[in-house]
């Protein structure tokens, strides 16, 4: 992914797979020996140095809150790999990824100007500011269900509002599930409580009918999370099989844990005409893209800001990059917003 040289401060997500593997076969052949587990114990950690000063990764406003435009996404710390038919792909992060590392990337990530976790790891986010006396900001998902009672729903937003978020969002899986069930009515409802804790809201999507709707219905959030990547690489779906909602139905024979963005165009297009905070996400399409195509292709195209799953060698080059994007496209056709 990365396009400099292999040393010891940079390795390529190819490379990954050699090195990751031997770590992970090295501390779990220890492990065994001494019939413990590879996971190291967290407070072993370095302790962090000083991080970075935000100036150093450009940022924007959501709300009152100061967020760099590289945002550190969840899916890396929760576990969550999109792999498509790569079976083993899930258990050599699960290797990787102890406890230890997780932290370890939250160290890197401030060192380097990124202050945000996006979606998931509210655990791990209080637990490195307590331990290392930092401020790393979380900004969690609202699980929403049609079935859930108001009661319910309260309980789950103020949950989240425990974790020290700055920010919440309506999970995407959950707007695009209401959204195809006709449920308009309960994601407006869903904001409406969330914004009664002063905090920034947002509303997620892989569907563009989310922002579509909830402009249209004036939905009050504060911000959106769209998944914004191009359709030109191998694995993307064939335009005249795509459905909207696809990936909510992964027995369809049409979606392969591959696409989420399935009208990169029409998404451009609109978001032009939003005047909101753009957060995307999946702009790496998973991994069919280097970062410089991906973060090229979301900043010059609209986003304000792009929330990217990365290990902890990755965030160097990741975080240059995106400084670098950012600083090109300052003239864009979608002013930003943020």
């Amino acid at each position: 992914m990365n396009e400099t040289p292999l040393n010891s401060e940079n390795l390529t997500r190819r490379n990954f797979l050699l090195t990751g593997t031997q770590a992970a076969v090295g501390a779990a052949a220890v492990a065994s020996l001494k019939g413990g587990s590879p996971v190291i114990a967290a407070d072993k950690a370095p302790a962090p140095t000083a991080p970075a000063t935000l100036a150093e990764m450009p940022g924007g406003m959501i709300g009152k809150v100061k967020i760099s435009r590289l945002l550190l996404g969840g899916n890396l710390i929760g576990g969550w790999m999109h792999a498509r038919d790569l079976h083993y792909v899930k258990s050599l992060f699960r290797a990787y990824v102890t406890e230890e590392k997780i932290l370890e990337t939250f160290k890197v990530a401030e060192q380097y100007g990124i202050n945000t976790v996006f979606e998931t790891g509210a655990e791990y986010v209080n637990k490195y500011n307590q331990q290392y006396r930092r401020h790393l900001q979380f900004i969690p998902h609202i699980e929403v269900t049609a079935e859930q009672t108001d009661a319910q729903l309260s309980d789950h937003i103020q949950q989240l509002v425990g974790t020290g978020a700055v920010a919440l969002y309506v999970w995407g899986v959950s707007a695009d599930t209401l959204l195809e069930a006709g449920k308009t009515a309960k994601l407006a409802k869903a904001v409406e409580m969330a914004k009664a804790t002063g905090l920034p809201v947002g509303v997620g999507g892989h569907s563009l009918q989310v922002p579509i709707v909830c402009e249209k219905e004036k939905i009050p959030c504060d911000f959106y999370v769209k998944t914004l990547h191009s359709d030109n690489y191998p694995s993307a779906t064939p335009k005249e099989l795509r459905k909207d909602f696809m990936w909510q139905h992964r027995d369809n024979k049409i979606f392969y844990d591959n696409m989420w963005c399935i009208n990169p165009e029409e998404t451009i297009a609109f978001m032009k005409t939003v005047t909101k905070p753009f957060l995307a996400y999946k702009v790496l399409a998973a991994g069919a893209f280097l970062p410089r195509e991906g973060f090229t292709y979301a900043f010059k195209n609209g986003a304000d800001f792009i929330a990217v799953g990365m290990f902890d060698f990755q965030v160097r080059i990741d975080s240059e990059l995106a400084a670098q994007m950012v600083s090109k496209y300052q003239k864009r056709a979608r002013p930003w917003r943020a």
